[in-house]
């Protein structure tokens, strides 16, 4: 694991999202400790740090003589993950500078168009969407909040990742990313916030369609 000029402890919990969603972390056993410390070559204290910040964030669990293990997959935490990071997006969007927002939205506009496939394999989707929706907030100077997005963000992927697999064709919306930005080139912020929770909306409802037909689907 590369070193950065970060928090170890940060570090280590990325790492482990990563691996989560990747599925090469077992989520039906208990987490052992050394051994994944020496895999990351790291000591206990990092990883039992990142641990703990991951159980609070409900994505691990631990129970008392039986150390930590991932929490299971919920169609409906799914369902809650989406309302909140919609939510605190269009926050993102309230608070972003308006001229920053006008500067950017012949770009954001170009960009939706480019990639206008109404189906494509799931990583090729979630790495457009993921540049697509950071260049629409780059103007939130909230750093506290894009922090708190991106966080949540890592564990709906991981819910993405392990349950559909990155080659899983998705149909998506090519419309909905253009219907933002054209809102934003008229100046038209509340229209823009509306249009971006109905993309996040529509792109849950997506998933689980096609999550409910999956041997990997997680309960409801």
């Amino acid at each position: 694991m590369p070193i950065e000029n970060r928090p170890l402890r940060e570090q280590v919990k990325e790492e482990l999202i990563k691996r989560l969603g990747r599925g090469t972390i077992a989520t039906s056993e208990p987490i052992n400790e050394g051994q994944l410390a020496t895999e990351l070559g790291v000591s206990r204290t990092p990883l039992r740090e990142a641990l703990i910040t991951l159980e609070r964030e409900g994505v691990i669990t631990s129970e008392r003589g039986k150390g930590f293990r991932f929490t299971p997959l919920s169609a409906q935490e799914f369902r809650d993950l989406s309302a909140i990071v919609a939510t605190l997006e269009a926050l993102a969007l309230e608070s972003s500078d308006p001229e920053h927002l006008a500067a950017t939205a012949p770009r954001l506009l170009e960009e939706a168009r480019a990639f206008s496939a109404p189906q494509a394999p799931h990583d090729v989707i979630e790495r457009y969407d993921d540049a697509w929706h950071d260049l629409l907030l780059s103007g939130c100077t909230n750093n506290r909040l894009m922090k708190l997005i991106t966080s949540l963000k890592v564990t709906m992927h991981r819910y993405e990742r392990v349950a559909l697999g990155d080659q899983d064709i998705l149909e998506r919306s090519a419309v909905e990313h253009e219907r933002i930005a054209e809102c934003l080139q008229r100046g038209d912020l509340d229209a823009a916030v509306a249009a971006l929770k109905e993309n996040w909306n529509s792109g849950m409802h997506r998933i689980l369609e096609h999550l409910k037909d999956s041997p990997r689907a997680p309960g409801s």
